[in-house]
């Protein structure tokens, strides 16, 4: 199993909680006094120099230990003051215990009036996971105050707005500075919207053992650039090209040569021992001409195709096909060919025409392609990538890398992974062909469907960062992630 970091839902960190209190014979006001604890820790650690702190608290629990925080603030020599909704009293028991403690330690709780003092730091206590819905009226009007605040935000547990569970924002949001989020982390602060709001994440384990937490699922797993050597051992010296696989790249209707050549030297990039591509034959010439290494085939039918995959361990199939009936046959022919298969772009938009399982593949769509395999919009996809990427991998019976911010990485029977790496300077044409042909030349050198796709959708996020931590992330070209995938596939 490669290394992971668990990721969970809320019903069941609510279920961790639950537990915790059982074991360790601790209230609930007991746990939220650990909350609170370490909220100071991490406050007093990464703001030092914050005299004058502000609290908006909630009606429940996150207000609950707004209020242990502010208590604890206060004792530490800050100026505190807490603001709270106009209808944000609180209502369970364990958060009305710590108001009362906030206020017999001489603390005032005022009432959110539509404007906000001057602070040196706000934090945000106001809904955490209890909220999956747009914040309206005066809950919204506070969050933009806040947001407006010449001030960091630090948030407790889940920027208030974010969805907990899939990361959506369906409305406001605070924007922290840092979030520090209480026994597990949440999947859904590694997901889509959510990666604007939760500035720098920390998990505090509140001091539960491993062994609770361990006795509950996790929703996901997320895994980083340090996991790339799982996947990727050091090659033997006596190794030869056809050890390491044959990559077929198909696509590059006329006008669209350089989708397929972006495809075809990221796979020798990755480390596939031969590459060919079958394109148009007005391309051969060009392709040739910037990759010697390549074997190039014009394929004007689709018993020409049959031919050039013969040799083939792995089909790359999509960047620059078109969805012409030249596209669709070569996509029939692959389909057809019982080789393994990378599928992307107009593959992936003629798939959508035409359904059927795909159960040797991997199919990596972004948002408007998942959007429309699925027969839905992009914003629905965007609300609920999660589930989006469920649903994907069960229709088509493949693996599926769902592409953006947080990309998500499903397969039957498998934990979906999140890859925590990507910027947004990958937003560019071409970057979606790279990944292709990383992926196919994964699967040419032994990688199961399922890992291919975890560990190219990695390397090539961790790539991409480090292209762009070279010269920025505006004007990042998907070639600049070349010499990048190379030195990382030999971690």
């Amino acid at each position: 199993m490669f290394r992971h970091l668990p990721l969970y839902d809320v019903a069941t960190a609510r279920a961790i909680d639950r537990a915790a209190q059982v074991a360790l014979h601790l209230s609930e006001y007991g746990l939220m006094q650990r909350a609170g604890a370490a909220a100071w820790r991490v406050l007093a650690r990464h703001w030092p120099q914050a005299r004058r702190i502000g609290i908006v608290c909630g009606p429940g629990n996150n207000g609950g230990d707004g209020y242990v925080l502010a208590r604890l603030a206060r004792a530490g020599g800050c100026e505190v003051f807490v603001r709270r909704l106009p209808d944000g009293e609180p209502r369970g028991e364990t958060a009305q215990a710590a108001a009362q403690a906030w206020r017999e330690a001489g603390g005032e709780v005022q009432v959110f009036d539509g404007t906000l003092p001057a602070a040196d730091l706000w934090v945000d206590a106001l809904f955490g996971i209890g909220l999956a819905r747009p914040p309206e009226g005066s809950a919204r009007t506070l969050i933009e105050a806040v947001n407006a605040a010449d001030a960091d935000v630090f948030a407790l547990d889940v920027p208030s707005g974010v969805d907990a569970d899939s990361g959506h924002v369906p409305g406001v949001a605070i924007r922290a500075a840092r979030t520090l989020t209480f026994l597990v982390d949440k999947r859904g602060l590694h997901a889509g919207a959510a990666l604007d709001r939760v500035g720098a994440l920390e998990v505090d384990d509140l001091g539960v053992p491993e062994s609770i937490v361990a006795a509950h699922s996790p929703a996901a797993r997320r895994v980083r650039a340090d996991a790339l050597a799982h996947w990727l051992p050091p090659r033997d010296a006596d190794s030869h090209k056809g050890d390491f696989g044959h990559v077929l790249c198909v696509g590059g209707e006329h006008g669209t040569a350089g989708a397929i050549a972006l495809a075809a030297e990221a796979a020798l990039r990755a480390g596939a021992g031969l590459v060919s591509v079958a394109t148009r034959a007005a391309h051969v010439a060009m392709l040739l001409a910037r990759r010697p290494e390549l074997m190039v085939r014009g394929v004007e039918e689709s018993a020409e195709f049959r031919a050039a995959c013969e040799r083939a361990n792995v089909l790359a199939v999509g960047p620059g096909l078109g969805t012409g009936e030249w596209g669709r046959a070569l996509l029939e022919a692959a389909l057809a060919s019982g080789k393994p298969l990378v599928l992307d772009a107009d593959a992936l938009n003629l798939l959508a025409s035409s359904p059927c399982a795909a159960p040797d593949a991997v199919l990596t769509p972004h948002p408007g392609e998942a959007g429309r395999l699925l027969g839905i919009s992009t914003t629905e996809v965007q609300s609920d990538r999660f589930t989006a990427v469920a649903r994907l991998s069960a229709k088509f019976d493949a693996v599926v890398v769902l592409k953006g911010a947080g990309t998500l990485v499903a397969a039957p029977g498998e934990l979906p992974v999140v890859i925590a790496a990507g910027n947004p300077g990958m937003a560019s044409g071409g970057m979606g062909d790279v990944l292709t042909g990383v992926i196919a030349a994964l699967r040419a050198q032994g990688l199961g469907a399922f890992a291919a796709a975890v560990c190219g959708a990695l390397l090539h996020a961790a790539a991409g960062d480090a292209a762009a931590a070279a010269g920025g992330p505006r004007g990042l070209l998907a070639s600049d992630l070349f010499p990048h995938l190379r030195r990382l596939a030999n971690p």
